[in-house]
């Protein structure tokens, strides 16, 4: 059998118990630890994503540093999840290190200003172009407190998102397109409300789909990052950014542009990749190297709207906006030395060579190999996908999904000492990756073919 001709299914079903089986054998530690587990936390883990790797169960972590995770049975991993953009920076850098321990001894939170936050809030504004900002500990944090400005600021109800998109556990963003109007995504817990009552969803790349969706004139915001990447990488076609900004002034609507993801585009993030000028941006995760931080900044013409109106500020914690933890001092020192030291032009230089290297090495194993699989890069994030061309919307990446392909991918990549973020075959670099390591994972790749596609 060759590559270019259709998995064997039941190859795919050995090959996965295989793994699986290796996988066990191989970590007796990491089960006794996820066992014993079961009689205090929920499903033996402290947050239930963490049930979701390819493996049996979860490997337990021992400790990780830069870009390489070591877990409890000895095993040490080349690490492309990255705790899925959480730890860009890759793992306790030490000039992070240094300053948390620093602020510790200081005092971690006082509802009170530090200095580091307005030096933060400076430094954000020169990469996102974005004068004002705030701080939170989240970015579906961020993503909420946006969405209820921009329905206060505009006296309408509707929040518009794209077909496959994620922004956090916002509730308004937790659906795909039905028949008739969106409908909770499939395995949302406890939607709050009917979502036609909150949200309009479209696909992606497609202008008319997004100005017949405004034409009622009753959408607040439009949320969206600068490219998809929670349902496979999905780039803006030509041209289209330059319509949703011009659709969306026209109809009154404000434009959250979110980053969480996307700032591994480069020192702007996407917006400064695409030359977008939005009226909030929102990010999260890397921001502080791991340390619960986020962040969302405004236009000046949104802070002169919001200022107009000082109960928008004075009211704002009950309200539904802020806090008791935000903006503390320890998430503050954590972003700011992120910003400084590590997040640095040199470092996304270095990050964005890699990723590229990345993109080129599995997209000439897919063709030597006539894989019928696309690869997508956005800066220093990488994706292979099972289609054979690159999906243009969130339906057609949906339709696209192998999970049981995925799962086969990921183990065996873990197996070997690499680690991939779950659900996605997707890798991203830190200031810390390597060469060699980029070079390991294209290794393992052509073995993983070959064992789905056994020479006859």
């Amino acid at each position: 059998m060759s590559a270019g001709t259709a998995i064997d299914r039941g190859r795919l079903t050995r090959l996965l118990a295989e793994e699986g089986a290796a996988f066990a054998a191989a970590r007796p530690r990491s089960r006794a630890l996820f066992d014993a587990a079961q009689r205090s936390l929920l499903g033996g883990v402290p947050m239930p994503w963490m049930t979701e790797w390819a493996s049996p169960h979860p490997v337990y972590a021992a400790r990780a540093e830069g870009s390489e995770v070591w877990d409890v049975d000895g095993h040490r991993y080349i690490d492309f999840c990255l705790g899925d953009t959480g730890a860009m920076t890759g793992h306790a850098p030490a000039t992070v290190a240094q300053a948390i321990a620093a602020q510790v001894g200081r005092g971690t939170t006082t509802m009170l200003p530090t200095e580091d936050a307005a030096a933060v809030a400076e430094e954000l504004g020169r990469r996102l172009g974005l004068p004002f900002w705030h701080f939170c500990l989240t970015a579906t944090d961020a993503n909420r407190f946006a969405i209820r400005l921009a329905r206060e600021l505009t006296g309408r109800p509707k929040v518009l998102v794209f077909n496959g998109c994620y922004h956090g556990t916002v509730d308004e963003a937790l659906v795909q397109i039905g028949a008739d109007g969106p409908v909770p995504r499939p395995g949302s817990i406890g939607p709050p409300v009917d979502p036609r009552h909150t949200t309009r969803v479209v696909e992606w790349n497609d202008p008319a789909a997004l100005e017949a969706a405004l034409a009622a004139g009753d959408v607040a915001c439009v949320l969206a990052e600068p490219a998809m990447t929670n349902i496979g990488i999905i780039p803006p076609e030509p041209g289209y950014h330059d319509q949703l900004r011009r659709l969306t002034r026209a109809a009154g609507t404000l434009l959250i542009i979110d980053e969480t993801h996307t700032l591994c585009a480069g020192i702007g993030g996407g917006t400064g990749l695409y030359g977008l000028d939005p009226d909030f941006v929102t990010l999260g995760k890397p921001l502080a190297s791991g340390v619960p931080a986020a962040a969302y900044g405004m236009s000046a013409a949104v802070a002169a709207r919001i200022s107009e109106r000082p109960s928008l500020l004075k009211l704002s914690d009950v309200g539904g906006i802020g806090g008791t933890l935000a903006g503390n001092a320890l998430s503050l020192a954590a972003m700011r030395v992120t910003l400084e030291t590590v997040l640095t032009p040199e470092a996304y230089r270095h990050m964005l060579a890699l990723g590229a290297a990345f993109a080129e090495q599995v997209a000439a194993v897919l063709a030597e190999h006539h894989v019928p699989w696309h690869v997508a890069r956005v800066g220093a994030r990488v994706e292979y996908g099972f289609a054979p061309t690159l999906p243009r919307n969130g339906g057609e990446a949906l339709r696209s999904e192998d999970p049981e392909l995925g799962r086969f991918l990921h183990l065996f990549m873990l197996n070997r000492g690499i680690l991939l973020t779950p659900f996605h075959n997707m890798a991203l670099m830190a200031p810390s990756t390597t060469a060699d390591q980029v070079a390991r994972h294209t290794a393992l790749l052509v073995e993983a073919v070959a064992r789905l596609w056994p020479r006859a």
